[in-house]
């Protein structure tokens, strides 16, 4: 869905790995679900969209595979998402209103719960690796004079840290690909046609599209491993309309409803009760946004033989935008699925919404 905003949005992505097997020669693989976007997807354009969803899960499986935690793959996952030109994410993202590039990106653990972002920054290729710094910065405990790490920073300010901690900076002007600006300028000639009809509507728009919702804690990911009161793992991702993502905190409330014994029932609630339907967003018209969620339990059916008792992973997708395109793949498989989800036809974007998914058993694997 292309729209002229402040501050370009940043895709999200989340992923599920087992790394915590006591035993150092059997691990359990891992299973990574992502996204590009949750808008609108022409038919022209499937193919890209798909392939770098592909990639991006492909990146993610080989540092599975190369023994890599969860966040790491994450992060290869997601700086995969931000190289590609038809995401909007990183090279290519939506141009502010001023003619400029600003990415929001945001990394989640579920085993620590520590979390890294950055939002409104400039000049650097892939926010994702900022965001990832900072979260790794935080684990180490607190800074000199017992100085609280920062989770989440912006604008010059992250631009600066990012680059005094190692990250390679890169012009704003190198980070424009010929789909984003003749978006920009397809988009800007309409706000000028709208602000000569009404400027007072128009002002409204432009003042609630002032930020996004990727870098916003419990609106844009979330992950939280199973403990004494959770008897999942939770993996989530939102896209969409970032004021409504951020009114609803739509990640952390799913990730909470994932809790739930019926996984798909559970979504479908949340996306009607929690997103749709929220009392924060009355007002709203069409409420508008997309939402994969992963959920992984531990505990092996007795049922099964020992070869067969690897953590059950389920993934969904659920979206009330006119489409969605995801990727999925486990370390067991050659090669990454696709789908670009759309709503059923004669429904109305923003009143309804499509929900999807799958399960997948993750084999034991010995060294």
């Amino acid at each position: 869905m292309e729209r002229l905003q402040n501050s370009a949005e940043a895709q999200q992505y989340t992923l599920y790995a087992d790394n915590s097997c006591p035993n150092k020669q059997e691990s359990t693989g891992g299973f990574v679900l992502v996204h590009a976007g949750a808008g609108y997807h022409s038919e022209s354009k499937a193919k890209e969209y798909k392939l770098a969803c592909k990639r991006a899960c492909q990146q993610a499986v080989d540092q599975l595979k190369a023994g890599g935690l969860a966040v790491e793959a994450v992060a290869a996952a997601l700086v995969e998402l931000e190289d590609s030109p038809f995401t909007n994410a990183g090279m290519g993202s939506n141009l502010n209103l001023s003619g400029e590039i600003e990415c929001d990106a945001s990394i989640m653990d579920g085993k620590s719960l520590h979390y890294g972002a950055v939002g409104a920054i400039s000049g650097i290729k892939n926010p994702v690796l900022v965001a990832n710094r900072l979260l790794s910065e935080a684990q180490k405990g607190k800074l000199s004079a017992g100085r609280i790490p920062p989770c989440f920073l912006v604008g010059r300010g992250a631009r600066d840290w990012a680059i005094s901690h190692g990250v390679p900076p890169c012009p704003s002007e190198k980070m424009a690909t010929k789909f984003s600006l003749s978006a920009y300028k397809r988009n800007k000639r309409k706000m000028e046609v709208a602000e000569k009809i009404d400027t007072g509507l128009h002002r409204t728009k432009k003042s609630r599209q002032s930020s996004g919702n990727a870098a916003h804690y419990g609106c844009g990911c979330w992950a939280e491993n199973a403990c004494n009161m959770n008897t999942y793992s939770t993996a989530v991702s939102t896209s969409g309309c970032g004021e409504h993502l951020i009114r609803t905190m739509l990640a952390r409330e799913c990730s909470a409803t994932m809790q739930s014994e019926d996984a798909h029932q559970a979504l479908l609630e949340a996306m009607q009760n929690k997103f749709i339907s929220s009392p924060f967003l009355a007002n709203e018209d069409r409420v508008l946004g997309g939402v994969i969620v992963l959920r992984c339990c531990r505990f092996p059916e007795p049922q099964l033989s020992p070869n067969d008792r690897g953590p059950l992973v389920e993934f969904l997708w659920s979206h009330t935008t006119e489409s969605m395109c995801v990727g999925y793949m486990s370390v067991q498989d050659s090669k990454a699925k696709t789908h670009i989800s759309r709503l059923p036809p004669g429904t109305v974007p923003g009143r309804s919404l499509a929900i999807e998914g799958g399960v997948c058993r993750l084999k034991s694997m010995v060294d």
